[in-house]
């Protein structure tokens, strides 16, 4: 039975997490309306997605709101599902950042064993909230490719191995700033093709210096392209950005600049002279760096079928059969974050 769902949120780098969840809510006869605020206002998924304000997100009383950010309208019908706008790349303590519990979700669909396991500790302790693990949305187009582009983005690098470079809108552990010279000098050698991309908060003029990037050994692609542009690359420069571990999960290298927290599988290092060396080694892998990509890729996504927004559609199911088990009530806390919500938002009526 066709049944009204709501893609919820305020960012635009949301986007490329709900569309493939839009595709798959489609593909199944469903009728998708999205609901865009904050950063993300004005913002829209491929048709036949339709875009609603907030008085027709309440009056549409969907079956369930899937929001790709770290909170929802409560006032608004349906399961309310958490789908994580990136993976825990350690920029915050736990209490404050990917494990911090706002208790406004029903159902927290998780991307793989590591974040699973802390969230259904923390479910069981709350009660208010279900944990299934799924994969996430946002990486089903990076194992299946279906409209082309990340072939496109790779032709345009001829027979040249590609790398991407990706960076954090954090100031204190952005790489953007600190790289641009170590990068301009490596896409003019030409040798390699890169690919560039900033997070969408970074400063416009630093936007500017990396879009004149551009030309026959460079292109720069935006938000929407970043999941085609990991598929089209070889290796990754980043810093502490997500975008690290969701490369990771294709079992690729990534050399990484002054990350917060450096593990095993990353390629670390702190000057920029030393960016060619670091390329070198990211390119001729050891059996010992590739075996910790390999573990670490298992533990944070190990699904590599396209498939996880399929799984999101049949866990929001099962808790609305109450197959996931029964919810305690929310706790004080959370009706306290609902009305600073109605109060942002300027909504005071029923629901």
């Amino acid at each position: 039975m066709m049944a009204d769902y709501l893609l919820f949120a305020s960012e635009r780098y949301a986007l490329p997490i709900l569309q493939p969840l839009a595709d798959a809510l489609q593909a199944q006869g469903h009728a998708v309306h999205a609901w865009f605020v904050d950063g993300a206002a004005g913002a829209s998924l491929a048709a036949p997605v339709r875009n609603v304000g907030l008085h027709e997100a309440v009056a549409l009383k969907p079956r369930a709101v899937f929001s790709a950010a770290n909170w929802v309208p409560p006032f608004v019908s349906g399961a309310k599902v958490q789908l994580f706008h990136g993976f825990n790349v350690e920029k915050r303590e736990d209490a404050r950042g990917h494990f911090r519990v706002r208790g406004l979700f029903d159902l927290y669909c998780t991307q793989g064993p590591a974040t699973t396991a802390p969230f259904r500790t923390l479910a069981a302790e709350a009660g208010h909230f279900a944990v299934v693990e799924t994969g996430w949305p946002k990486l089903d187009p990076l194992f299946r490719d279906d409209d082309g582009s990340a072939a496109r983005l790779r032709r345009r690098a001829g027979r040249r191995p590609v790398v991407l470079f990706a960076s954090t809108f954090t100031e204190r552990l952005s790489a953007a700033p600190h790289l641009y010279d170590a990068i301009a000098q490596e896409v003019r050698r030409g040798d390699r093709y890169w690919l560039l991309t900033l997070h969408p908060k970074c400063p416009p003029a630093l936007f500017e210096r990396y879009r004149k990037l551009a030309g026959p050994n460079a292109d720069f692609v935006e938000t929407e392209q970043l999941i085609a542009a990991q598929r089209a690359a070889d290796v990754l420069v980043a810093d502490t950005t997500s975008v690290v571990s969701e490369f990771v999960v294709q079992r690729k290298p990534v050399v990484t600049f002054r990350n917060r927290a450096p593990k095993a599988h990353m390629i670390d290092f702190h000057e920029p002279a030393e960016l060619p060396a670091m390329l070198e080694h990211a390119f001729t892998p050891t059996p010992e760096l590739q075996a910790s990509l390999d573990a670490y890729a298992d533990a944070i996504h190990p699904y590599r079928d396209g498939r996880s927004s399929e799984r999101v559609i049949a866990a929001t199911e099962d808790l609305l059969a109450g197959r996931l088990g029964r919810l305690s009530a929310k706790p004080f806390s959370a009706r306290l974050r609902a009305l600073q919500i109605r109060r942002e938002l300027g909504y005071w009526g029923r629901g």
